[in-house]
């Protein structure tokens, strides 16, 4: 991105045309499952904070999408869900090619409020 993105809409508006309507549904799955969650954007992308903590980043690409942070924890406890997708270290990817799996997002997104609310107590 060659200018600095102050808000998730500008950064989906700055996403090709094919990736928008994907990051767009992958941010409602992520605000609904997490509504406390706080919208900003950090390390130039989306990014959503609960109780101050990071809970979710994610990002567009050219054939696909990113989410962070996949803790061991999530990978060990969702492995089978995430098995048709690639993971790299602490990131899950997920084609623009294939339907956006909203329900796995925000499994995800509960997932991570789950655990910053354990490490915040």
């Amino acid at each position: 991105m060659k200018r600095d993105i102050e808000s998730v809409d500008e950064y989906i508006a700055a996403q090709p045309e094919a990736a928008r309507q994907s990051l767009k549904l992958v941010r409602t799955a992520i605000r609904k499952a997490v509504p406390k969650a706080e919208e900003s954007i950090s390390y130039k992308i989306p990014t959503y904070k609960l109780k101050g903590e990071r809970l979710l980043y994610f990002a567009g690409w050219k054939l696909h999408y990113s989410l962070y942070p996949a803790t061991k924890r999530l990978l060990a406890t969702l492995k089978d869900d995430l098995k048709q997708f690639e993971v790299v270290k602490s990131t899950v990817r997920f084609s623009l090619a294939e339907p956006v799996p909203v329900k796995l997002i925000a499994k995800i997104a509960k997932f991570r409020a789950k655990e910053v609310s354990e490490k915040k107590s």
